[in-house]
């Protein structure tokens, strides 16, 4: 596969790229009788694993009462439990411990089309891409915590 020409418009493309990624997350959550923002902190979790409340409000954005709201109803769907900082006893961490049963049914067909779309690519293609969304996903991570500084 021969690399195109950059696109007169590859920001409107990226943006659109985005906004599609945005929109199948939130038809996922909904298929999986979820929020989004549900959905999110679960992929959150179990990407990085155990985590207090305060940090998983960090990460989603989210002030302490609706971090609380949110662990409540994970917890209560059976996702996550709270259970003791095995660093200090005093504190309480959130860990995943399980997901929605429909979730790897709604989220095949987009894994699908998109295995079918890098069958596309050759080897030397796959790993620049790869390296873009490793190198995107810290850069997109820096700058949401950037903002939530300031």
């Amino acid at each position: 596969m021969s690399t195109p020409a950059m696109p007169s418009d590859a920001s409107e493309i990226y943006r659109r790229y985005l906004s599609a990624v945005m929109l199948h997350g939130h038809a996922s959550a909904k298929a999986c009788d979820l929020g989004a923002t549900d959905l999110y902190a679960l992929n959150i979790l179990g990407l990085t694993g155990p985590m207090t409340p305060g940090e998983l409000g960090a990460r989603t954005g989210l002030t302490t009462g609706p971090t609380t709201r949110l662990i409540d109803r994970l917890e209560a769907a059976g996702y996550v439990r709270r259970a003791p900082s095995p660093d200090d006893r005093r504190k309480v961490i959130v860990e995943p411990i399980g997901k929605p049963a429909g979730l790897d049914d709604v989220m095949e067909p987009a894994r699908r089309r998109i295995g079918e779309l890098l069958a596309g690519y050759t080897p030397e293609q796959l790993a620049v891409l790869f390296d873009y969304f490793a190198r995107a996903s810290e850069a997109y991570q820096a700058a949401a915590e950037q903002l939530r500084s300031s």
